[in-house]
């Protein structure tokens, strides 16, 4: 459990993020390490775009709890979480999660549990367009769910 009240940063938006601003406001919270993942588009198979599509209020608060069960786990300075939404194209960031600690371990942790946590819970309905003008909406991966599952139920 950490000592003070980590910062955390939520954000569901449509505008890309940089991620080095991102990881120097992790790292301006004084700890000894700082964790993280970016998401990218992926390319191929005729795959053009992404579309991401939510609801707000909803994405909002199931990010903030992740967020917040991580803090609860792990003694975090700080989380960052953005999610974007809309159309994004093949190299386009789709995902940040960031986590500030004392300790690498602390960090690299939470990192991953953020991120498998936020590919099973977080709601999301993605569909993918391909050039042949084909559509087709992401089905949940097996692999994302045993992930996930690794990590156990949420604390209380």
């Amino acid at each position: 459990m950490a000592a003070i009240d980590p910062v955390i940063d939520v954000r569901v938006q449509a505008d890309d993020f940089d991620v080095g601003v991102e990881l120097g406001r992790l790292e301006a919270l004084g700890g000894g390490a700082v964790g993280s993942f970016t998401g990218i588009v992926r390319g191929g198979d005729g795959l053009i775009a992404l579309v991401l599509e939510h609801h707000p209020v909803m994405t909002a608060k199931t990010l903030r709890q992740i967020a917040e069960e991580a803090a609860a786990r792990w003694p975090l300075l700080g989380v960052t979480l953005i999610h974007r939404h809309g159309r994004l194209e093949p190299g386009a960031r789709i995902v940040l999660v960031g986590t500030a600690s004392p300790h690498r371990a602390a960090a690299l942790e939470a990192t991953m549990f953020l991120i498998d946590w936020l590919k099973t819970r977080a709601p999301f309905w993605k569909q993918e367009c391909f050039a042949d003008g084909g559509k087709t909406w992401v089905e949940a991966r097996s692999a994302d769910n045993a992930a996930a599952e690794k990590w156990g139920a949420a604390h209380g």
